[in-house]
């Protein structure tokens, strides 16, 4: 159970400049999420790394305007803040070619993320940050140290991943959330070669003891398991300006309504048009507001879950 005495969730791993075709973008999975909780009126922190340079700067006075604490965005003297060459094909898919090493690879440990942890109901991280060894012994000291809710973002970038890495990851976490390619490949480490949805969640559900499976589907969807009950949710059908940040959006929307104690069908409903609405828009952390974001919703959605700070 989340405790909702704070309604503040903690997000650890990558911030970065995502160089869109259209310049770049503010981004880095768990810098989206906790971009999407603020603006859905949820308190959220990061802990992350820059360079000393122009592009940390800028990215650390965009976390300021947007209401993201930067006092836990460490400074890197030797690594340069991060930058991400994003391709989109003709598909609307996106394709990401990843700099290494980079300022977030390199996180330290300090003791006063002890406490930020501790006070958060929700911690989320994600695989990436788990590919150098500073930045992953930081992220399971932490995880070590949490007896809150913690919820693994499995974000698969080839080659920034290990079967192991991940394995260690999800031994930590209490809930997670991947895409349905994503399932296939990680469940078929476990002997799902059947390639079925319900199998590998199965798989996952043994291995690991997870009481929470969030499997988002793209224009399928998105389906969320208990080892009780699943929850199915269909696509909003949009038009596509691009996917980037999108699972982000999805995976923020789906923890505030999960803080905000909504039923499951409406946590579900929600996050699919808050991923759906990302996709019509430039990148990651598009803005939007409370009328804009609603409007979509009555337009769009049968869901019924308005946005409310």
């Amino acid at each position: 159970m989340i405790n909702r005495r704070n309604n503040r969730v903690v997000c650890f791993g990558e911030v970065l400049w995502d160089m869109l075709p259209a310049g770049k973008q503010p981004g880095g999975a768990p810098m989206n999420v906790a971009y999407h909780l603020c603006q859905l009126g949820i308190d959220s922190a990061l802990i992350s790394r820059v360079g000393c340079d122009a592009d940390g700067e800028e990215l650390q006075a965009f976390l300021y305007r947007m209401g993201i604490p930067t006092s836990f965005v460490q400074k890197d003297g030797m690594y340069p803040t991060s930058k991400v060459l994003v391709a989109l094909d003709g598909d609307s898919e996106v394709n990401y070619d990843i700099v290494t090493p980079v300022a977030w690879d390199a996180i330290e440990y300090e003791d006063r993320f002890d406490d930020l942890i501790d006070s958060a109901d929700v911690f989320v991280y994600g695989s990436l940050a788990g590919r150098h060894t500073a930045s992953r012994e930081t992220l399971l000291r932490l995880l070590d140290k949490s007896n809150r809710y913690r919820l693994f973002d499995i974000n698969l970038r080839a080659p920034h991943y290990t079967p192991e890495t991940v394995d260690t990851l999800l031994q930590r976490a209490d809930a997670i959330k991947l895409n349905f390619r994503e399932l296939i490949e990680v469940s078929a480490w476990l002997g799902n070669h059947s390639g079925q949805e319900h199998r590998g969640v199965e798989l996952l559900q043994e291995r690991y003891d997870l009481q929470e499976i969030i499997v988002t589907k793209g224009a399928k969807g998105a389906s969320y398991y208990t080892p009780t009950s699943q929850y199915n949710c269909p696509a909003v059908p949009v038009e596509v300006r691009d996917t980037v940040g999108s699972g982000d959006a999805f995976l923020a929307a789906f923890i505030a309504q999960k803080l905000k104690g909504a039923d499951m069908e409406h946590i579900l409903g929600f996050a699919t048009a808050m991923g759906a609405y990302v996709a019509t828009q430039p990148g990651a952390c598009p803005s939007y507001s409370v009328a804009s974001f609603n409007r979509f919703m009555l337009e769009s959605c049968p869901y019924g879950v308005l946005f409310k700070k």
